[in-house]
């Protein structure tokens, strides 16, 4: 390899993206229009979708919720119940939002346990207490939702929209423009070049690196200075693990980019991927109570680790040990997609 060639393709991209002042300003006011709407949206109670989880159910892929409920909660058609083996499990998802209200179904009295950050919770405990009523042998009893800190909304979302910016940028600075060269001829004057693939690759994977974190980093300063973020963890284990998965998103698009002279067709099959993890990697909102071969399929997808490991380092204070396993998913992939896409680019078709 070249360095010096290395160099002057990575210099060479990164010269055109920040001169293109629409798309550099937009990559920034995005996702931070995104972020202000929901901390805005979500600070009301208008909301009649809710999931209420219930323990002890067994494991959530095998057993039927409806029979560990009173038969008055079981006809509320507002509300999912998602089942829990304990009650630990049950608060943990609590904690992160996951779901809206924690219901043990051992009773009459009915101990249930609440978030107060939750932008729903005030209203599915009224919902659920109004189903009762009318039966005085039948309650329910208030407890305190066990945790050093409780995690706001906006606190797990906000490692969602970086993750999705960061999907955005990765698959279309690379997968996209890289069709665009080879069908205006640019990838085939370069191949007249004494650059290797290998080289070009390795350039266009460095470059849009380097403006992935250059560009999380203007975005996390930015919401820090209004929502106050709070990291539990250490930021090194942060940049680690936004690293890794920014590696395994760079790679993906340069399997798109490895063949196609098509930017329709680009732009169908980035649409293709990028929707499908959007709502199964928990960028918007928690699969809890998705069936067991949906959440199956999301572990398949690159930035379901990403945001995995982000959020718990930043709302739970997790170590790199205790997120090795995305860790190790997300280099496993990058290698996957990094080999797919040598193997198949051509400069020219």
């Amino acid at each position: 390899m070249n360095f010096r060639r290395l160099w002057a393709m990575i210099k060479a991209r990164n010269y055109e993206f920040f001169r293109d002042r629409a798309a550099f300003g937009w990559n920034f006011l995005f996702p931070f229009l995104i972020i202000a709407g929901f901390a805005i949206i979500f600070g009301g109670n208008d909301h009649k979708d809710f999931k209420v989880g219930v323990f002890p159910c067994g494991k959530p892929e095998q057993s039927k919720t409806d029979a560990c409920l009173p038969r008055q909660l079981a006809a509320i058609q507002q509300i999912q119940f998602v089942p829990f083996e304990n009650q630990e499990d049950g608060l943990n998802k609590l904690k992160h939002h996951k779901i809206d209200l924690l219901l043990e179904n051992q009773g009459p009295p009915f101990a249930y346990w609440i978030n107060d950050t939750s932008p729903k919770g005030n209203e599915v405990e009224k919902l659920l207490i109004g189903a009762l009523t009318p039966e005085p042998d039948r309650s329910m009893i208030r407890q305190t939702v066990i945790a050093a800190r409780q995690i706001r909304y906006i606190d797990w979302l906000f490692p969602g929209i970086i993750g999705m910016n960061m999907m955005f940028s990765a698959l279309y600075g690379v997968g996209y423009v890289v069709v665009r060269y080879r069908k205006n001829g640019v990838l085939k004057r370069l191949k007249a070049t004494p650059l290797t693939a290998f080289e070009y690759l390795s350039a266009q994977m460095l470059s849009r690196l380097f403006v992935l974190i250059f560009s999380m980093v203007i975005l996390w300063i930015g919401c820090d200075l209004i929502f106050h973020f709070t990291v539990e963890g250490s930021f090194v284990d942060l940049i680690i693990i936004f690293l890794m998965g920014s590696l395994s998103l760079i790679a993906m698009g340069l399997v798109v980019a490895s063949r196609g002279t098509s930017e329709e067709f680009a732009n169908g099959l980035l649409n293709f991927i990028t929707w499908p993890m959007m709502f199964l990697s928990e960028v918007w909102f928690s699969i809890e109570g998705a069936p067991h071969w949906v959440k199956l399929f999301a572990q398949a997808l690159p930035l379901t680790h990403l945001l995995s490991g982000a959020r718990k380092i930043m709302n739970d204070g997790a170590t790199l040990a205790d997120v090795s396993l995305e860790l190790g998913a997300l280099a496993g992939f990058t290698l996957l997609f990094l080999s797919i896409g040598a193997l198949l680019f051509s400069w020219n078709k």
